[in-house]
């Protein structure tokens, strides 16, 4: 173990119900006169997002919005962000959604003007220097879900059309300006998009925790981000317009991504191809491969699984804390292995190339191989 590491933690965050009233106010702060709202398509046409607008409106910063916003979003989406950003002389955006809308507004704010193209921005090594920093355009984060928490990230996920494979796109100016955290504004949200999302932050909380690089400040935001989609994810699932419980996964959904600086690992190395190759939900599909990776790691996360099992009240160790997946994954109807969604024997060696691939993977306690990687896929059909 190496005590040598670099640690960032995030921008201000404005958490509360009723805080997406500052925006505006926000906007004027970050020096943004004509903001862009990007958002996907499902929000564009819902009372929440014709609300953000109006308050933008009202403040005389316009009423632009971008929504064409894959699920999963791509380079196309994002050029045709751009197209739009620039036609419209605007001077900053606010990212309002889910993960796709918040990445894709990270990308669009990135590229308005760089010498070099998004894939040239991936985050391998020091790529990220390659950016024009003068050019990137401020940007304001207003999660609607609680779950991937790239409101409070430096990076942006983007598929290749071409490869199919998901790259993070990072550079430090990707931190939103200010990150606008209110909980009312995830009532609404479908009920397969409330547990999706909120198994993406106990996913996101697991993974750092279990991931064996050196930084203890993430260690204890994972643990207690776990105790809160514990807790609170039932409750919103079954309420949902359970407000404290709403709140709580909005901060359990930072703390995820904030901890993740630690690592991840097989969840998501296997997730983001399948995502990629079908379309999936990414926070149903880390849901679908959990206990897999559970058992995958058994051997290295034992231990240290029964010291987290003890703080959050689970009696029985690692298998009380597997078997607390299991059950949490049936009261959220979650599909019960890839195969249920629909992802085939005949493209495993495929989606093991792009596993191994994947920046994850090297944060997973167990190393990954060839072999073991393709067992692992098998164990999840």
């Amino acid at each position: 173990m190496s005590f040598t590491a670099n640690w960032s933690y995030p921008t201000a965050i404005k958490f509360g119900a009723g805080r997406i009233s500052e925006l505006a106010d926000h906007c004027k702060a970050a020096g943004i006169a004509r903001p862009l709202l990007v958002t996907d398509r499902a929000l564009a046409t819902l009372p929440i997002t014709a609300n953000a607008l109006d308050i933008l409106d009202a403040a005389g910063l316009g009423h632009a919005m971008f929504s064409e916003v894959d699920a999963n979003p791509t380079e196309a989406n994002m050029d045709a962000g751009l197209a739009v950003y620039r036609a419209g002389n605007h001077d900053g955006v606010v990212a309002f959604g889910g993960g796709s809308a918040l990445d894709l507004g990270k990308m669009i704010a990135l590229m308005v003007d760089q010498p070099v193209g998004v894939w040239e921005l991936e985050d391998i090594g020091d790529w990220w220097t390659r950016a024009n920093p003068d050019t990137i355009a401020p940007l304001i984060a207003v999660p609607t879900t609680a779950g991937t928490g790239s409101e409070v990230g430096r990076a942006g996920v983007l598929t290749d059309s071409a490869t199919h494979r998901k790259k993070i796109i990072f550079h430090p100016m990707l931190m939103p300006v200010v990150t606008i955290c209110d909980p009312e504004l995830t009532v609404g949200m479908p009920r397969f998009i409330t547990a999706g999302t909120g198994m993406d932050a106990l996913a996101h909380c697991l993974e750092a925790y279990c991931s064996p690089h050196f930084h203890p400040m993430s260690q204890g935001i994972a643990l207690e981000g776990m105790r809160l989609v514990l807790e609170n994810l039932p409750r919103v699932y079954a309420v949902p317009d359970d407000l404290d419980a709403r709140a709580q996964m909005m901060a359990a959904a930072a703390m995820g991504a904030v901890a993740f600086q630690k690592g991840l690992g097989a969840i998501h190395s296997l997730s983001h191809p399948v995502g990629a190759v079908y379309n999936t939900h990414h926070g149903t599909t880390n849901a679908v491969v959990m206990p897999m990776v559970l058992d995958f790691n058994r051997s290295a996360i034992t231990d240290r699984m029964g010291r987290a099992a003890d703080y959050l009240g689970i009696a029985g160790g690692f298998d009380g804390f597997r078997a607390r997946v299991m059950e949490l994954r049936a009261e959220l109807s979650i599909p019960e292995n890839l195969s249920a969604m629909g992802v085939e024997a005949a493209r495993l060696d495929e989606l093991t190339e792009m596993a191994l691939q994947d920046p994850s993977c090297g944060g997973n306690p167990v190393e990954m191989t060839q072999a073991n990687t393709r067992a692992l896929f098998e164990a999840c059909l």
